[in-house]
């Protein structure tokens, strides 16, 4: 049997009317968007500035009426089963939003109180020691760091204990540390069945932690396929060698796609490795007449796939 995606978003449209109109065209920041985020996956939703992320993200939490299309969250239409579709998503935001004057503890119990959870039942103090907060339980949550501040949001998300958590830019503005711990604890919250939906410019990140991608640009989704495929979109690789001896002019051939001289002896050559493989780049260069000393390569990553499928221009504003 198929599994029910933990969300499903079919031909989402998202017009703005414009400012101090009720009618005209308005800004569109999402023109039909499809996809399926897989249950039990960590899900990346990338894109520039301005490409419909946050609106995305706030349609589904409520936070935005779409203009047409149809959201389900954990099977549950967000129009005709609104409660049960929010009931299923924690949303932690991108701006630290909570009352300073209410401890950690309180912050929590507060928001379980919201979503009906019966106090015998709620797991404020649980969830604190997940985020490695319980010794701060009872201070005043004004005095946390950014970085507590953070991992609070995560623990105010999964008070209800929904089975996905959208993390908006859970990691802008933090140091590399904090950034690692944050990451540990998505991770460990995923390993608990935990689908994890990210949205992050730390591309790097997302290639080490995604399962799946999908990238929006100008409202309209450009692609969506597992990490490891869309990495491997990229077909040009760099082979970078160092010769015996001074190069003249760098060598050319039809299966580079470049050829240039780096320093008096190093070589780099970028080549489409569906027409020539490092070996082949290797034994043309030998066959000039040239020693090869040492040989190191350049892999294509996820910023590299990023920049090439954003760049192109599109005919929808985000």
């Amino acid at each position: 049997m198929e599994t029910t995606p933990a969300i499903r978003i079919r031909d989402l449209v998202k017009r703005y009317a414009p400012a101090g109109s009720k009618s005209g065209e308005g800004k569109l920041a999402l023109g039909g968007v499809s996809f399926d985020v897989p249950q039990g996956q960590i899900f990346g939703l990338l894109g520039p500035n301005g490409a419909g992320k946050s609106t995305l993200i706030n349609t589904l939490a409520g936070l935005v009426m779409k203009s047409s299309g149809s959201v389900e969250i954990w099977g549950f239409d967000i129009d005709r089963e609104p409660r049960n579709a929010k009931a299923s998503i924690g949303i932690v935001p991108q701006e630290i939003v909570f009352d300073p004057f209410f401890t950690p503890l309180e912050v929590l119990d507060i928001q379980a109180g919201l979503y009906g959870v019966p106090a015998p039942v709620r797991r404020s103090m649980e969830l604190l020691k997940s985020v490695h907060l319980a010794d701060k339980a009872n201070a005043y949550a004004r005095s946390l760091s950014g970085g507590m501040k953070r991992r609070l949001l995560i623990a105010k998300a999964m008070v209800h204990t929904p089975p996905i958590l959208v993390l908006d830019e859970p990691t802008a503005g933090v140091d590399v540390e904090l950034r690692r711990l944050l990451w540990e604890l998505v991770v460990d919250l995923n390993n608990q069945g935990v689908t994890i939906v990210l949205t992050t410019h730390y591309l790097e990140e997302a290639e080490q932690l995604c399962d799946r991608i999908a990238i929006i640009n100008h409202g309209r989704l450009i692609t969506n396929q597992p990490t490891r495929e869309l990495v491997g979109m990229m077909r040009e690789k760099i082979v970078v060698l160092t010769l015996d001896r001074p190069i003249d002019a760098a060598p050319q051939h039809e299966a580079f796609v470049k050829s240039t001289i780096s320093s008096e002896r190093e070589l780099r050559v970028t080549y489409n490795k569906d027409r020539i493989n490092a070996g082949g780049v290797l034994a043309l260069v030998q066959s000039l007449g040239y020693g090869i000393v040492d040989v190191s390569t350049d892999e294509a990553d996820l910023e590299d796939v990023f920049v090439k499928l954003t760049s192109s221009p599109a005919g929808a504003a985000g």
